[in-house]
């Protein structure tokens, strides 16, 4: 009900990884709460902050209940936490690591009892779709269909694939994966910034693991050198923390080794840091050409390349799902995976022609423009208003 045609207070309530957790949808979480309240500061957002089983953190006032990572009985007792809050609408941040477990290659779905628990109207966000699923993940992804409310995707590749692959016949919202509202301006004063005046710039940002595929862009390196003697590659980031906790630094010092082995010292550059948002920009700012050279061909979204559009950069990236729909009808250059060769070829064309790599610049800020935080924070808003408002929230739920 609207008084005077005001819409009424929005208690959402995001059920996701958070920060200071360094991970990607916890970083994804706090842009989209943040774009949510500066399209309606009257919304109240809480959090239900998925934590690793041994992890303590000390959170802010938004966070008020915990989920233990791996343990099911936990999602429950959260959505029954949720179930007496004054919440009107749960949204669900889902990647298969935090929502279940693996046992012998078949996949224990955590989200479900979660669901069936929950008595509030859902929107369940799919980060992940892959596109050759095991019988155990599709039965996942069709629960959390079945049990939602509304399903949202961020490529519009993943609307068939449910469809074809997973059998689900209703139609997911497709909401681009937001990005800072970036003005591409200023390279020469942030190469200066930086400390890198004169150098041309490629670059890779993110957590560091193996599955980025950062050693193929190393092997590229010498040829590009050998054409552009003042390019600098730069890879920014601290190492994933799941693989650090399993293995140290030990793919991290494979890249360093490689650098060392092919004489790239000073064309190879490492910032291992978890890079703030501004820090990010700056970088990408300053970078002529940037690079995603992912080795996972279902990879169905990511927040590094939607950074690089909305930043308009010239871009090269290997054609996994989110890249190949992105880079289409030339806005960038796709190259085969684990493929060096192909990525020094596709950088050397861009820096043998600025005009080439200009109009890629172009081309990514156009196609971009629609998806910066502001605007993606009213497409949420407005279809988490539609949904609290016209879902009856038992609709979908048997009764417990």
């Amino acid at each position: 009900m609207t008084l005077h045609g005001v819409a009424p207070d929005l208690r959402i309530a995001f059920v996701s990884s958070n920060l200071p957790r360094r991970c990607g949808i916890a970083t994804f979480s706090a842009d989209l709460m943040a774009a949510v309240k500066a399209a309606d500061p009257r919304v109240t957002c809480r959090i239900v902050a998925i934590d690793e089983p041994n992890a303590i953190r000390l959170y802010g006032d938004e966070v008020r209940w915990r989920i233990r990572q791996g343990d099911a009985s936990s999602y429950r007792a959260a959505a029954e936490a949720i179930n007496r809050s004054s919440v009107n609408i749960v949204n669900v941040q889902h990647e298969f690591g935090l929502y279940g477990t693996w046992t012998d290659g078949v996949y224990e779905d955590h989200l479900h009892p979660f669901l069936e628990a929950l008595r509030k109207p859902v929107v369940t966000t799919l980060h992940t779709v892959p596109t050759e699923p095991t019988t155990s993940m599709r039965g996942a992804v069709r629960a959390a269909a079945e049990l939602s409310d509304a399903i949202v995707v961020m490529a519009d590749v993943a609307v068939g694939l449910l469809a074809d692959r997973y059998g689900i016949a209703e139609v997911p919202v497709v909401i681009p994966h937001g990005m800072p509202a970036i003005q591409p301006h200023g390279r020469g004063r942030m190469k200066k910034k930086l400390g890198v005046p004169g150098r041309t710039i490629i670059s890779t940002f993110g957590l560091v693991d193996p599955r980025k595929g950062i050693e193929y862009m190393i092997e590229a390196m010498p040829a590009i050198v050998a054409d552009h003697p003042a390019t600098l590659y730069v890879i920014a980031g601290q190492t994933h923390p799941e693989l650090r906790r399993s293995d140290g630094e030990k793919y991290r010092n494979q890249l360093v080794e490689a650098v060392e082995r092919l004489g790239l010292q000073n064309h190879v550059s490492f910032i291992d840091e978890y890079m703030a948002q501004r820090d990010i920009i700056e970088l990408l700012l300053a970078s002529d050409v940037y690079v995603t050279p992912y080795l996972d061909p279902q990879q169905i979204t990511s927040g590094t390349l939607a950074y690089a559009l909305g930043a308009g950069k010239a871009i090269v990236s290997t054609a996994y799902l989110h890249a190949t729909e992105a880079l289409a009808d030339g806005r960038g250059i796709l190259v085969p995976f684990r493929d060096p060769a192909a990525l020094a070829d596709a950088v050397i064309s861009l820096l043998d022609h600025p005009d080439r790599r200009q109009a890629l610049e172009h081309a990514s800020y156009a196609y971009a423009s629609d998806m910066s935080w502001p605007r993606t924070g009213e497409h949420w808003l407005a279809l988490m208003r539609l949904v609290a408002s016209s879902s009856p929230p038992t609709s979908r739920r048997p009764a417990t």
